[in-house]
């Protein structure tokens, strides 16, 4: 009787846990607009106070980075839902790992996807904390696809002069941003 051959289910199972770690690693679905930046806990706060962000909002950050507004609107603002758009499946990784840690459950997901195409029409909120050039770029989107009343909230930069914000205040010396679309 002949021995069995094992090596070939051995080497498939390499090449299975390859392909595994491969595809939790795969590239960026294009570079990153921005570098990855994370919002201080305060402003991320502020943000969400600003927006009013409560039980019957749905808020997608857009460009989530680590996951912390998501996390936040959530645990603290008690969001029915939030969603997380990176480009970056390292900054996607790192958001899985928070939000494992953060006790919120599915009501946060995160997704590696351009935020120029995902469909946002769910959200309620919008967080953005992109440059000036990027937030103008979005603007026909956010305006197009998020129903009236729904809020947009960025850190820092504006929508330029064509959309000016409805209020903006000043935390730790940062600008917070809100517009409301009409």
């Amino acid at each position: 009787m002949r021995p069995r051959r094992v090596m070939p289910l051995v080497l498939l199972s390499s090449f299975a846990l390859a392909a595994l770690a491969s595809a939790q690693t795969a590239p960026a679905l294009r570079s990153p607009d921005v570098i990855y930046v994370p919002t201080p806990p305060q402003v991320v706060e502020e943000m969400l106070k600003l927006a009013k962000v409560g039980p019957d909002d749905v808020v997608y950050d857009l460009g989530s980075g680590d996951g912390r507004i998501p996390i936040a609107a959530v645990q603290t603002f008690h969001a029915k839902a939030a969603v997380g758009i990176d480009i970056d499946p390292q900054r996607i990784k790192e958001a899985n790992e928070n939000h494992a840690k953060s006790g919120v459950g599915a009501r946060v997901r995160f997704l590696n996807q351009d935020l120029f195409t995902t469909p946002i029409g769910e959200a309620s909120v919008v967080t953005l904390y992109l440059l000036q050039s990027l937030n103008e770029k979005l603007m026909p989107k956010l305006q197009k696809e998020l129903k009236p009343g729904s809020r947009v909230v960025s850190q820092t930069f504006s929508m330029g002069a064509a959309w000016p914000p409805d209020q903006t205040i000043q935390v730790d010396g940062r600008s917070v941003h809100l517009w409301i679309v009409k």
